[in-house]
């Protein structure tokens, strides 16, 4: 099983408190493939929503390929279906109906050929919270080098 990773969402892990991931395949264009598989993509400001009873990816800019014609470009940031088991949508319908719950993707890899998109079940951080995960990595870094140079 090979996994090539395209792009990640850290950002999502600072602002977010990510309790569960499940993995999703994405509905794409044939240009939007190779310009994944050149790792040009961002997850920046992106989530996820269930509308209509299906799973949608909102807000990721996937780079035009340079190569394709004008008339073949789609839109970098166009609305992508994610493609997920029924019972998987329906306990993250129930899910997302508690407050203060979100989808935010954290990757995009391809695995065994296959683009797929690694959606988080997010709540959102208070400004304490992030202020208090900087001081634990901080604390931590602090650590591995005082430990680095005792050796």
């Amino acid at each position: 099983m090979s996994i090539k990773i395209v792009c990640q969402n850290k950002k999502a892990f600072h602002d977010y408190f990510i309790e569960e991931k499940f993995e999703a395949g994405i509905v794409l264009v044939g240009t939007e493939v190779k310009s994944l598989r050149q790792g040009r993509a961002n997850l920046k400001d992106s989530y996820a929503r269930i509308m209509g009873g299906e799973l949608y990816l909102l807000n990721t800019h996937i780079s035009p390929y340079p190569q394709a014609d004008r008339f073949t470009r789609p839109d970098p940031e166009r609305t992508r279906k994610l493609l997920v088991h029924k019972q998987e949508l329906r306990k993250l319908f129930g899910k997302t109906k508690e407050k203060g719950y979100t989808l935010i993707p954290t990757k995009i890899y391809f695995k065994n050929g296959k683009a797929k998109v690694e959606i988080g079940f997010a709540k959102g951080k208070k400004l304490y919270d992030k202020r208090e995960a900087i001081k634990k990595k901080t604390m931590e870094r602090e650590m591995a080098k005082a430990l680095k140079v005792s050796k």
